[in-house]
Protein backbone atom coordinates (compact mmCIF):
# COMPACT_ATOMS: atom_id res chain seq x y z
CA UNK A 1 0.00 0.00 0.00
CA UNK A 2 1.80 3.17 -1.11
CA UNK A 3 2.46 5.65 1.80
CA UNK A 4 0.54 9.04 2.48
CA UNK A 5 3.40 10.91 0.97
CA UNK A 6 6.08 9.73 -1.02
CA UNK A 7 7.96 11.29 -3.75
CA UNK A 8 7.21 9.75 -7.13
CA UNK A 9 10.41 9.63 -9.27
CA UNK A 10 9.80 9.10 -13.52
CA UNK A 11 11.72 6.79 -15.30
CA UNK A 12 11.78 6.27 -19.16
CA UNK A 13 12.43 2.18 -18.64
CA UNK A 14 14.78 1.85 -15.81
CA UNK A 15 12.77 2.25 -12.55
CA UNK A 16 13.64 -1.22 -11.47
CA UNK A 17 17.27 -0.51 -11.94
CA UNK A 18 17.35 2.92 -10.07
CA UNK A 19 15.67 1.18 -7.17
CA UNK A 20 17.84 -1.51 -6.59
CA UNK A 21 20.34 1.26 -7.28
CA UNK A 22 19.16 3.57 -4.63
CA UNK A 23 18.60 0.57 -2.07
CA UNK A 24 22.47 -0.86 -2.40
CA UNK A 25 24.16 2.96 -2.09
CA UNK A 26 21.75 3.31 1.50
CA UNK A 27 21.55 0.74 4.11
CA UNK A 28 18.80 0.12 5.74
CA UNK A 29 16.69 0.15 2.45
CA UNK A 30 14.57 -2.15 0.54
CA UNK A 31 12.23 -3.01 -2.28
CA UNK A 32 9.05 -3.02 -1.33
CA UNK A 33 7.08 -3.70 -4.11
CA UNK A 34 7.40 -4.36 -8.10
CA UNK A 35 4.04 -3.92 -10.36
CA UNK A 36 4.84 -5.46 -13.51
CA UNK A 37 2.89 -4.91 -17.03
CA UNK A 38 0.07 -7.62 -18.03
CA UNK A 39 -0.85 -9.12 -21.17
CA UNK A 40 -3.51 -6.30 -21.36
CA UNK A 41 -1.43 -3.57 -21.08
CA UNK A 42 0.89 -1.42 -23.76
CA UNK A 43 3.70 -2.92 -22.67
CA UNK A 44 5.54 -5.95 -23.09
CA UNK A 45 4.23 -9.42 -20.66
CA UNK A 46 6.46 -8.88 -17.42
CA UNK A 47 8.11 -5.24 -17.85
CA UNK A 48 8.18 -3.19 -14.67
CA UNK A 49 5.67 -0.19 -14.46
CA UNK A 50 6.00 0.69 -10.58
CA UNK A 51 8.46 0.08 -7.68
CA UNK A 52 7.84 1.24 -4.30
CA UNK A 53 10.73 1.39 -1.83
CA UNK A 54 12.66 2.84 0.54
CA UNK A 55 15.80 4.30 1.62
CA UNK A 56 16.32 4.51 5.50
CA UNK A 57 12.46 4.45 6.29
CA UNK A 58 11.47 7.39 3.91
CA UNK A 59 8.98 6.10 0.87
CA UNK A 60 10.26 6.16 -2.33
CA UNK A 61 8.35 5.69 -6.04
CA UNK A 62 9.81 4.78 -9.16
CA UNK A 63 7.53 4.82 -12.43
CA UNK A 64 8.33 3.86 -15.76
CA UNK A 65 6.42 6.77 -17.18
CA UNK A 66 8.58 7.26 -20.88
CA UNK A 67 10.93 9.69 -21.90
CA UNK A 68 8.66 12.54 -21.82
CA UNK A 69 9.87 14.20 -18.47
CA UNK A 70 13.54 15.04 -17.43
CA UNK A 71 14.70 15.13 -13.86
CA UNK A 72 16.32 18.85 -13.27
CA UNK A 73 17.62 20.42 -10.01
CA UNK A 74 14.80 21.92 -8.84
CA UNK A 75 14.13 19.04 -7.16
CA UNK A 76 16.96 16.97 -4.72
CA UNK A 77 17.57 15.02 -1.97
CA UNK A 78 19.67 15.92 0.61
CA UNK A 79 21.41 13.41 2.45
CA UNK A 80 22.79 14.90 6.21
CA UNK A 81 26.05 13.05 6.85
CA UNK A 82 27.13 12.35 10.34
CA UNK A 83 31.05 12.52 9.39
CA UNK A 84 33.34 13.50 6.18
CA UNK A 85 33.67 9.04 5.98
CA UNK A 86 30.31 9.15 5.45
CA UNK A 87 29.89 12.57 2.82
CA UNK A 88 33.08 10.82 1.18
CA UNK A 89 31.12 7.68 0.88
CA UNK A 90 27.93 9.04 -0.85
CA UNK A 91 29.45 11.29 -3.31
CA UNK A 92 32.18 8.98 -4.56
CA UNK A 93 29.48 5.89 -4.73
CA UNK A 94 27.27 8.07 -6.92
CA UNK A 95 28.96 10.44 -8.79
CA UNK A 96 31.75 7.64 -9.39
CA UNK A 97 29.20 5.31 -11.20
CA UNK A 98 28.43 7.43 -13.55
CA UNK A 99 27.01 11.05 -11.89
CA UNK A 100 28.14 14.04 -12.50
CA UNK A 101 29.31 16.90 -9.74
CA UNK A 102 28.21 20.24 -9.36
CA UNK A 103 29.00 23.04 -6.58
CA UNK A 104 28.19 23.24 -3.09
CA UNK A 105 27.75 19.61 -2.27
CA UNK A 106 25.31 18.84 -4.89
CA UNK A 107 26.01 15.86 -7.60
CA UNK A 108 23.51 14.56 -10.16
CA UNK A 109 23.55 10.17 -9.83
CA UNK A 110 23.74 8.28 -13.08
CA UNK A 111 20.18 8.57 -13.79
CA UNK A 112 20.16 12.25 -13.38
CA UNK A 113 18.72 12.64 -10.31
CA UNK A 114 19.96 15.66 -8.00
CA UNK A 115 21.16 15.16 -4.44
CA UNK A 116 22.92 17.50 -1.97
CA UNK A 117 25.25 15.48 -0.07
CA UNK A 118 25.83 17.75 3.32
CA UNK A 119 27.53 16.92 6.65
CA UNK A 120 25.54 17.47 9.75
CA UNK A 121 28.36 20.02 11.13
CA UNK A 122 27.80 22.14 8.37
CA UNK A 123 24.26 23.22 9.05
CA UNK A 124 25.29 23.37 13.02
CA UNK A 125 27.96 26.15 11.64
CA UNK A 126 25.66 27.97 9.54
CA UNK A 127 23.38 28.70 11.99
CA UNK A 128 25.60 29.74 14.60
CA UNK A 129 24.84 32.78 16.57
CA UNK A 130 28.33 34.10 15.10
CA UNK A 131 27.20 35.45 11.94
CA UNK A 132 30.35 36.40 10.94
CA UNK A 133 31.89 32.95 11.41
CA UNK A 134 28.86 31.42 9.85
CA UNK A 135 28.98 33.49 6.63
CA UNK A 136 32.76 32.87 6.42
CA UNK A 137 32.20 28.99 6.28
CA UNK A 138 29.47 29.44 4.01
CA UNK A 139 31.78 31.46 1.61
CA UNK A 140 33.95 28.53 1.38
CA UNK A 141 31.38 26.42 0.82
CA UNK A 142 30.37 28.29 -2.22
CA UNK A 143 33.87 27.35 -3.37
CA UNK A 144 33.65 23.61 -3.02
CA UNK A 145 32.30 20.74 -5.05
CA UNK A 146 32.05 17.65 -2.07
CA UNK A 147 32.03 19.66 0.72
CA UNK A 148 35.12 19.23 3.13
CA UNK A 149 34.25 19.56 6.92
CA UNK A 150 37.77 20.02 7.94
CA UNK A 151 37.33 22.61 5.17
CA UNK A 152 34.60 24.27 6.27
CA UNK A 153 35.64 24.25 10.27
CA UNK A 154 38.87 25.99 9.37
CA UNK A 155 36.96 28.59 7.44
CA UNK A 156 34.56 28.92 10.04
CA UNK A 157 37.37 29.54 12.79
CA UNK A 158 39.34 32.03 10.99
Amino acid sequence: MPQPIAPCLWFDGVAEEAANYYVSVFKNSKILTIDRFTGNDPDPDGSVLFVEFEINGQPFQALNGGPMFQFSEAISFSVTCDDQAEVDYYWDTLVGDGGEESHCGWLKDKFGVSWQIVPRRYYEMARDADRRRATQMVQRMFQMSKLDVAELEAAFNQ
